[in-house]
């Protein structure tokens, strides 16, 4: 009796960019095998069906093995077993921890925890990303938020030293944790326009604005958690809006300031005191932890919605945004100038973000 063995024999770990990309992908080595000679790869080659199907099962079982490695970069980098150059344990790890735009929207500020997850197959479903990759990306969601809970210091630079990501893929995880961690609504409907990448960079400025981090270097989960404290504070301002006088006057100063300036500016006029009545209100309402989650849906109804049946264009939003903040700083009554910039600032420019088209 005959037995066929497939040694291979080497000393560097050989990656193959192509076939990580099927495994990470979730497709079975049946289905990748199917997909490469769909690429045309066994002409290219030369190669037999059999010996195809040999590679693509030597590379799945070489990625199944480094997987453990992968759930903690680091070990990856000291360990012996696997020669692999630096820069492709950069690419394995990168490519490891990227995540596809139609999932991470599906689960953005939800909460990591089993309830979500059995909600993957819906998800996998509805966006046609295989159920293994949605199960690899949202457990790597969950692992990155668990290791860095805890820590104190940025956020970002934690989650580049723990999982040796890129700036970019880091700040990314940041926001993901971010908003995890916060619960703030990014599914309901008038939402959907939005991208990842618009709730992303809101984060940042809240977290480099709104948080313990924010004030306090030393504070405990200083990016994860909002500043209660100046949530608390920002019931102050409602005094631009309670106090008439007050709100005649900022409405005054921003419509001499924009007077020819905007092409939406009787517009703008006729509507200064909901919109600022909108803003500010939004404001007095995050200490309770329903209105923080409802920021957005918020900031879109009060503002956002209005400005569109409208028809203002993003330079009148900005031009206005701009004088709207800075016009408050002439308003002799008005005595919590500090914490209106640290709000407006990170306002204004979460709100340019949201009025884009």
């Amino acid at each position: 009796m005959t037995s066929e063995l497939d040694i291979f024999v080497g000393n560097t770990t050989l990656i193959d960019e192509d076939v990580y990309r099927l495994w990470l992908d979730g497709y079975s080595v049946s289905d990748a095998v199917a997909l490469r000679v769909r690429s045309g790869i066994l002409e290219q080659t030369g190669a037999t069906a059999a010996v195809l199907q040999s590679d693509t099962m030597d590379h799945y079982r070489t990625f199944q093995m480094l997987e453990r490695l992968l759930h903690a970069p680091p070990k990856l980098l000291h360990q012996l077993i696997f020669q692999i150059p630096p820069s492709r344990q950069a690419l394995l790890i990168e490519r490891y921890y990227a995540f596809d735009e139609a999932f991470v929207r599906e689960v953005l500020g939800k909460k990591l925890s089993k309830g979500t997850k059995k909600d993957l197959d819906d998800i996998s479903t509805k966006t046609g990303i295989t159920l293994k990759s949605c199960r690899r990306q949202f457990d790597n969601f969950k692992r990155v938020f668990k290791v860095v809970e805890e820590m104190r210091g940025s956020l970002v630079d934690n989650i580049q030293q723990h999982f040796l990501l890129s700036d970019r893929l880091a700040r990314d995880y940041a926001a993901i944790v971010f908003f995890a961690n916060n619960r703030f609504e990014t599914g309901k409907k008038k939402l959907q326009y939005l991208s990842f990448g618009d709730f992303a960079f809101c984060a940042e400025l809240m977290i480099q604005n709104w948080t313990l981090g924010a004030v306090d270097p030393q504070a405990d989960d200083m990016d994860m958690d909002l500043d209660k404290e100046f949530l608390q504070d920002l019931k102050e301002l409602k005094v631009l809006v309670a106090d008439k006088d007050l709100l005649d006057l900022h409405k005054s100063l921003v419509c001499t300031a924009l007077r020819g300036k905007l092409g939406v500016f009787s517009e703008m006029e006729a509507n200064f005191k909901n919109l600022s009545r909108g803003l500010v209100n939004v404001a007095a309402k995050l200490t309770h932890n329903k209105d923080v989650r409802d920021l957005f849906v918020d900031l879109v109804e009060k503002f956002v919605e209005p400005c569109r049946s409208d028809h203002w264009p993003l330079n009148d939003v900005r031009l206005f945004l701009n004088q709207y903040a800075a016009s408050v700083h002439s308003l002799d009554g008005f005595r919590h100038q500090a914490l209106w910039d640290r709000y407006m600032g990170t306002l204004r420019g979460c709100l340019l973000r949201l009025c884009h088209d």
